[in-house]
């Protein structure tokens, strides 16, 4: 720091002053240092300048929550699926299930 920086400072008691963010972080949030693809910043910067104003990492966030959650809701669909397929499957003692066939070419 330049020495006419830090004169302004001379007056000030830092014998009590604690390391550390002044502003808490929120609870269930973690700060982490991640790369993204510049063209992904800039979408959703650009849908906050559209917006008006906003946080993008905000919006980066909602995005991975949102896709986190179609995610496990395909999951259980599947899931749910895959039962009704066995519990109705023509062929009940049998492990293989349903089987998928293929048309032959024609020669």
């Amino acid at each position: 720091m330049k020495k006419t920086v830090a004169e302004k400072y001379r007056h000030v008691d830092f014998s009590r002053a604690k390391r550390g963010p002044v502003v808490k972080p929120e609870p269930g949030k973690t700060k982490i240092s991640i790369r993204l693809d510049n063209t992904v910043l800039r979408y959703f910067r650009a849908l906050v300048d559209k917006a008006g104003g906003g946080n993008y990492q905000t919006l980066i966030n909602d995005a991975l929550l949102e896709h986190l959650h179609r995610r496990s809701t395909l999951d259980v669909v599947r899931q749910v699926v895959r039962e009704e397929l066995s519990t109705n499957s023509p062929s009940r003692g049998s492990s293989r299930g349903l089987q998928r066939t293929r048309a032959r070419p024609t020669r």
